[in-house]
């Protein structure tokens, strides 16, 4: 149904889908909204602010969109936003345009539209859908930008002034909140609101000192938040907020303007000195040379292409960001040089501007960050709300003691209120963020960089890290083994290989040493002040030819290339000591189809310049074997290809296949036709086998992490083969289980008319244990196994992970809960799986060299980025130590603020739940602390120890068990309970036992309008213990191993401890003079019952301590939680998450992928050759 009878619409924005849904504002709800909230002091309006939802149902009514005034957005984590629907219209004359979706524009008398997280979204009337026009931008046909730039006409003034209005100014601009604004919005946060709440209490209670201390502290505490805010958005803003000067064409000129001033449509000249892009756009002529590290975390020069000429059959082609990536200069990418011919400038096509564009996109994701989905903050509010019953409780029980005793209603409401104010520390959410705060600052001192630290506690439930191969596992670069060459075929011999060659020797080699020349010309390589730049591999195989590369051709003015504008200026030249030797030919690379991670391969066509022929050309492409192997001619593949392919990629070995084609076209046609007419039928000249090395770091922190039960996988875009052979060589394929390789095959199908999978045994690992590790580490025989763990290792490629995705659906769940190896996977696959992990409850981080792994960081719950950048904007986090041991640092780090973050709150709910119970005590006798006893106990005992808690390091070695990620946990609650009851008794009996000392005397409560006196025996008594119960707490809660190092290792609590030790003993034995006066005790006389109350604050500490350790540590945490493994072993249904209930029903053997390689019949009604369900082959 269209816009105009429905009330919710769907919008796609990015990766991301909004829903949509209509209001209208109605003049009596307005009426009744200012009246209520002018009526309730704008409390009314303040709750509204804190519920969302509630606000939009008090304001407006549901409606259909073409009438809508307001529209909520609902994004797919739940965040909502109210944003008004505007209105543009023709200002002097100038009539808004729209984008039709083909490169033109229409006119039109108005423009709905809102604005939701710095995007506009349109709305269009003829499709009724709410539509961001840039997406329109992003499908135009191919053949619209090459007549656009053929004509070179640019945009007139009036197009330009049309499409400002639609687009906006071309600035990513962070927008700095006013100050007040910043305050206000961080005064009236719930956590304020409370804080003037018990202020206002303690005000109207006399306790004016330490409401001035809360006053102090929380507006402290509010400078300094808003103080980081400001910062966070100037330094946002610096990294991202640019604009230079830039020429573009106007009406057939080239003028210089600001690139603000750029719009979508606009032809603008790349300058051949470079600078930083603007906006996204389009390479139309030439090349550039990029570098893309802010936006990938890859300082690798990259070379940008113009986009190809369309050929007859694909003039209905349309643009697409993913497929046509090589051809667009992205935003805020660094663009080194150009290249131009004969003063023939580079030109682009804007295609996005401002938060439209890639760079606008990851702000945008800074800005608005995806919500921490964890379940501790959950539990958190849960606690909060059950912490606030039980404050209901004491309100309701000093409501009920003081009205019997007749109290003045005024003291009545002061008191009852105050007890609430107890029970929920002020203080909590800031004692909170204590260990993220401390864990941040220990990982930056490590090089490791956070722009997310609220994930750093999610990076403590970690249980499954994903790895990219290449630059990650391995090392960046390979090293150079041997060569292979491929004998072409003669008569009635078929194509053979050559013996390994170590060397590059044009002599030795078959066809005139063509391999040699092959891989001296098809490479990305460029030159940047005269040295060598790009891709590791091409450098590595380039030196080893000995050739050399000249970019310039400018002072040859003889040279044939300079009559085409469009030739690439680039010639390759061997080595000067082949002078007169046949092989010494110079070859000019006339078009360069770039690498592609889709298509696994990179061409080139060149030419002799010295030819007579200026027709004769070749085309020269290298890739992965598999891929080569299918673009070339059969008969040119020796009989062993695949065999050797096999030998060498299960011995680790990177292997790139080089072939050529011969082609009859002159320059003009060449620099123009597409790739897939010229990528076929090739003449395969022989393989290049490489040496990739795992990094030194790589076999420990992969043994650390099995060990520790978090399962590791490998994600990476090379041969299956290869993969599993460092899989196994890292240890990510363990000794001790089989392994199996998932393919499919094309030829047979099931009934369904599906390919069908198969399963074969790949060739297990070495007998002996991986080095570093016994092979008790790993348990996994049935009933010996603490944890889940599959019996078995799965590895896929990425072919055949596209087909289970797309027809075998139902098996994704099971295949990623047990296949550690995925290979040949494109960069949308890898955030494919992320987010399958993800679906079976898996939190999952993710570490990669930031190239091809962009979208796959920002979807794990811990993206790690291995870049020199201090931060960049592909992950939460950035490593500048290019290994992975930053993997469980991160981890460790994540697991100290997790158990800190636990530590914390249990220790304020402790104190809390302590405090609550000795003034429930002082207020049966009508008494309380006094404000100095107060003052101390909150500012010096509580606040002082929470501030210092997380400084405890983490632990250098990852613990086998993982933390508790539940508040709400038994062990949690218990504990917390568990203490308050203990600690209730102790004070009970101190209460009680003074009262029967021969020197007790009763407190007096003041009558009439006698000044109230807070002095009591029993109150003096039972401050001095309480303070040595806090101690005991503090101590007891902050226990370090095994995720923190043990509570010395922290030296500014110790001593704050000890400090506090020693001065709450002083004033409790030998009180001075200042002390009873400044504290307001009412003395205990004797030295020996001040001692006594020592003595029962130790045994109350030492009861504590055991029930912590006995009862909470090791009967919940470690007897039951291990019954509870056992029970998760054998009972599926005692498993919580989703993954383990698969490894129980699926973990033995992979009998459920054997069901679908099961021979079926063909539609002709032929059986199909199958695996049987019992057989499996080695690889």
């Amino acid at each position: 149904m269209g816009g105009h009878r429905r009330h919710a619409l769907t919008v796609q924005a990015g990766d991301e889908y909004l829903h949509l849904y209509a209001y209208k504002f109605e003049q009596w709800r307005t009426i009744l909204y200012y009246a209520l909230t002018i009526c309730t002091l704008g409390i009314f309006r303040l709750i509204l602010h804190w519920r969302q939802d509630w606000y939009v149902k008090v304001r407006a009514t549901r409606c259909s969109h073409d009438i809508a005034d307001h529209v909520n957005v609902i994004d797919e984590h739940g965040v909502e936003a109210f944003r008004p629907i505007r209105l543009h219209v023709a200002v002097n004359g100038i009539l808004p345009v729209l984008p039709t979706g083909n490169g033109t524009m229409q006119e039109v008398d108005s423009i709905r539209y809102f604005t939701f997280r710095k995007l506009k979204y349109v709305w269009r009337s003829n499709v009724e859908a709410w539509i961001a026009p840039a997406d329109l931008d992003g499908q135009i046909p191919l053949v619209h930008f090459h007549a656009v730039s053929e004509t070179g006409k640019g945009l007139s003034e009036g197009d330009v002034a049309r499409r400002h209005v639609t687009y906006g100014r071309n600035s990513i601009e962070v927008k700095l909140k006013p100050i007040l604004v910043l305050l206000f919005m961080e005064a009236i946060s719930p956590f304020y609101i409370f804080q003037v709440f018990s202020v206002s209490i303690w005000f109207s209670d006399n306790y004016e000192y330490y409401a001035s201390v809360i006053v102090i502290m929380s507006v402290l505490s509010i400078a300094i938040d808003v103080y980081q805010t400001r910062s966070q958005e100037k330094k946002l803003r610096s990294m991202v907020q640019s604009s230079n000067e830039v020429q573009v064409l106007r009406e057939q000129t080239v003028k210089t303007i600001s690139s603000e001033d750029l719009v979508p449509g606009d032809i603008f000249l790349v300058p051949p000195h470079g600078g930083i892009m603007q906006c996204d756009a389009v390479l139309m002529n030439g090349t550039a040379i990029v570098n893309e590290s802010m936006l990938t975390g890859e300082s690798v020069p990259i070379t940008k292409v113009a986009l190809p000429a369309v050929s007859e059959d694909e003039e209905n082609m349309r643009f697409c960001f993913d497929k046509h990536s090589k051809h667009i200069l992205y935003c805020g990418t660094q663009v080194l040089q150009t290249r131009y011919y004969q003063g023939k400038l580079v030109k682009a096509i804007v295609l996005r501007t401002a938060y439209a564009t890639l760079k606008g996109q990851l702000v945008r994701s800074i800005m608005y960050p995806k919500p921490i989905d964890f379940r501790f903050t959950k539990d958190l509010f849960k606690f909060v709300a059950f912490l606030f019953c039980i404050a209901l409780f004491g309100f309701a029980y000093t409501i009920t003691i003081m009205i019997q005793r007749g109290e003045p209603i005024h003291k009545i409401i002061v008191r009852s209120l105050d007890i609430i104010t107890i029970v929920v520390p002020p203080a909590l959410p800031a004692a909170m963020s204590v260990g993220i705060i401390n864990s941040n600052l220990r990982l930056r001192k490590k090089e490791i960089f956070c722009i997310s630290p609220s994930t750093i506690n999610t990076c403590g439930a970690i249980n499954v890290c994903c790895f990219d191969k290449t630059g990650t596992l391995t090392e960046d670069g390979l090293d150079f083994q041997t060569l292979r060459a491929v004998t072409p075929a003669r008569e009635a011999e078929p194509p053979t290989f050559t013996e390994e060659m170590e060397k590059m020797t044009p002599d030795e080699l078959p066809s005139k040493g063509e391999l040699i020349t092959a891989i001296a010309t098809c490479h990305s390589l460029t030159k940047i002040d005269g040295e060598l730049h790009g891709d590791p591999l091409d450098l590595i195989l380039f030196n080893q030819t000995g050739w050399t590369l000249m970019e310039s051709v400018d002072d040859e003015a003889d040279s044939e290339v300079q009559l085409f504008d469009n030739i690439q200026p680039t010639v390759v030249r061997p080595p000067a000591n082949l002078e007169g030797h046949p092989f010494n030919k110079e070859y000019s690379v006339i078009r360069q189809f770039t690498f592609s991670s889709s298509l696994q391969r990179m061409s080139v066509i060149v030419s002799n310049p010295r030819d007579d022929s200026s027709h004769d050309m070749t085309l020269y492409c290298k890739g992965s074997p598999e891929m080569i192997q299918t673009l070339c001619d059969p008969k040119s593949i020796p009989d062993d290809y695949q065999a050797q392919v096999n030998l060498y990629a299960q011995h680790g070995y990177r292997l790139i296949a080089v072939a050529r084609k011969r082609l009859e076209m002159n320059y003009v046609k060449a620099s123009k036709v597409p790739r897939n007419q010229v990528e076929y039928d090739l003449e395969l000249l022989g393989l290049v086998v490489m040496e990739n090395r795992v990094k030194p770091a790589t076999l420990g922190v992969i043994n650390q992490l099995n060990r520790a039960h978090i399962r590791t996988v490998m994600v990476t875009g090379d041969n299956l083969l290869t993969a599993l052979s460092v899989a196994r060589e890292c240890g990510i394929i363990r000794p001790n289980k089989l392994a199996y390789l998932v393919e499919h095959s094309t030829d047979m199908v099931d009934h369904k008319g599906r390919p069908l999978p198969t399963l074969r045994q790949a060739v297990s690992s070495s007998g002996k244990t991986i080095e570093g590790e016994d092979s008790s580490d790993v348990s996994v025989e049935v009933g010996k196994r603490h944890y889940l763990e599959s019996c078995y290792q799965l590895a896929i490629s990425g072919p055949t992970f596209a087909v289970l995705v797309h027809e075998y659906p139902e098996l994704l769940d099971k295949l990623v809960a047990v296949c550690d190896v995925f290979a040949r996977m494109a960069p949308d696959q890898k955030q494919q799986l992320i987010n399958y992990l993800q679906e079976i409850n898996y939190t999952v981080a993710m570490c990669g060299d930031g190239a091809n792994d962009c979208a796959a960081l920002k979807a794990a719950h811990a993206g790690i980025s291995l870049s020199d950048a201090e931060a960049s904007i592909a992950a939460p986090f950035t490593s500048r130590i290019a290994d992975i041991r930053c993997v469980p640092t991160v981890i460790r780090e994540g697991r100290a603020a997790l158990v800190t973050s636990f530590g914390v709150f249990k220790y304020m709910a402790g104190y809390s739940l302590t405090q609550f119970s000795s003034i429930m005590l002082l207020y049966w006798i009508s008494s309380n602390l006094a404000d100095f006893q107060y003052l101390y106990i909150d500012l010096f005992l509580i606040t002082l120890v929470a501030l210092f808690f997380g400084n405890t390091p983490a632990s250098d070695c990852l613990s086998s068990t993982p933390p508790p990620t539940r508040l709400l946990s038994l062990a949690s609650v218990t504990s917390v309970c568990g203490q308050l009851f203990i600690m209730a008794i102790t004070q009970f009996y101190v209460f009680v036992s003074t009262t029967w000392q021969p020197w007790f005397i009763p407190y007096a409560v003041p009558a009439g309008d006698e000044e109230e006196d807070m002095r009591s025996m029993q109150g003096t008594a039972l401050f001095c213990m309480t303070t040595l119960q806090y101690i005991s707490l503090a101590i007891i809660y902050s226990k370090g191993e095994p995720y923190r190092k043990p509570m010395f290792f922290n030296p500014q609590l110790c001593i704050i401890l000890l400090v506090l030790t020693t001065v709450s003993l002083y004033i409790t034995l030998w009180p001075p003079g200042f002390v009873i006066s400044f504290l307001e005790y009412d003395p205990i006389p004797y030295f020996e019952n001040r001692l006594f109350l020592v003595m029962v604050a130790l045994i109350c500490a030492v009861i504590s301590y055991l029930f912590q350790y006995g009862v909470v540590e090791f009967l919940i945490l470690e007897l039951r939680e291990k019954w509870l493994r056992h029970r998760r072993i054998k009972d599926p249904q005692a498993n919580h998450e989703k993954f383990e209930r698969i490894l129980f029903d699926f973990g033995q053997e992979p009998a459920w992928l054997h069901a679908y390689t099961r021979p079926q019949q063909s539609p002709n009604g032929k059986e199909l050759a199958g695996l049987p369900q019992d057989q499996t082959t080695s690889v």
